[in-house]
């Protein structure tokens, strides 16, 4: 089991598998500089797509040849340049697709469009992103997607996390389902909603909620306050009741505590690289090797 992000890094670089990632918006240094990385490292092949100018001075900044990459010169709406990286992945010619400078919106709605992006004809798709926490990763879902997701849509959530749990080497993965206290409550819809999904169940691992965050992961909060609960103080998913809860803990998690987090899209035909633009060049780096990394454990 990988128990931080060097471990997963050192795992990737030692098998020399080679993905070919195709970068939207590649005219931005810190999504450019994590391909650049990972490339100088065996990771990756690069397919640039974006103002041709303004990459090449890009690289050259960074000391890196030109000639090692394939550029798209590209110069228009983001949408449309999200279309193109979607569709190079279709075409074969690039294994999986990342956000550069470009709105979450924008390459998610070229990933979801049922015709020409990279869904299924049935898949839910979903974010997860991960972080290091007390010697294990943490994985939250779903910070970028699903805007209010009724039950079933969040049980499909925690079905397209499971993958990436068992990637990280997490055999059968327990999931909190958060709301902001552990009891039931008609006054707080996300408590009644964490506990159906808990009665429910889901394949694959251990769910249980309602649980408040500090009740997920805090194993002395669980003995302060007493609770008795096989996921308590040790989930390795936290399921958010709708994505502001998401956003806000995914971004506290980074600019608040200064956590490196790493995002993935699961659920679409193949790995996908989304951070927010604001994401370090670290973070955009490691999610690039989590998604080598699924590739390796598909």
């Amino acid at each position: 089991m990988f128990t931080n992000f060097k471990e997963l890094e050192a795992y990737v670089l030692s098998h020399k598998n080679k993905k070919r990632i195709v970068l939207a918006n590649a005219h931005d240094e810190p999504a450019l500089s994590a391909v650049v990385n990972a490339h100088r490292r065996g990771v990756v092949d690069g397919a640039l797509l974006g103002r041709k100018d303004e990459i090449l001075a890009l690289l050259r900044e960074m000391n890196e040849d030109p000639a090692e990459y394939e550029i798209v010169d590209f110069d228009g709406p983001e949408l449309d340049a999200a279309k193109a990286a979607v569709q190079l992945v279709r075409e074969g010619k690039a294994d999986i697709p990342m956000k550069g400078i470009l709105q979450t919106s924008s390459f998610a709605k070229a990933i979801l469009n049922r015709e020409t992006g990279l869904i299924p004809a049935s898949g839910l798709v979903s974010q997860c992103g991960i972080f290091e926490y007390e010697g294990r990763f943490v994985m939250i879902t779903d910070a970028a997607i699903n805007i209010a997701p009724d039950v079933d849509t969040q049980i499909g959530i925690v079905e397209n996390a499971l993958p990436v749990a068992n990637a990280l080497g997490v055999e059968l993965p327990k999931v909190a389902v958060l709301s902001a206290v552990e009891n039931v409550t008609e006054k707080m819809p996300s408590t009644v909603s964490a506990a159906e999904i808990a009665k429910r169940g889901i394949p694959g691992c251990v769910v249980s909620g309602p649980l408040a965050l500090d009740g997920a992961i805090s194993m002395e909060s669980v003995k302060h306050k007493g609770i008795h609960d096989p996921v308590a103080g040790q989930a390795d998913i936290l399921l958010v009741p709708f994505i502001e809860i998401g956003n806000v803990l995914y971004k506290s998690i980074t600019y608040i505590a200064g956590k490196t987090m790493a995002s993935t899209i699961c659920g679409a035909s193949c790995p996908v690289i989304i951070t927010s633009r604001a994401d370090t060049p670290d973070s955009k780096y490691y999610s690039i090797l989590l998604a080598v990394l699924r590739c390796l454990k598909a």
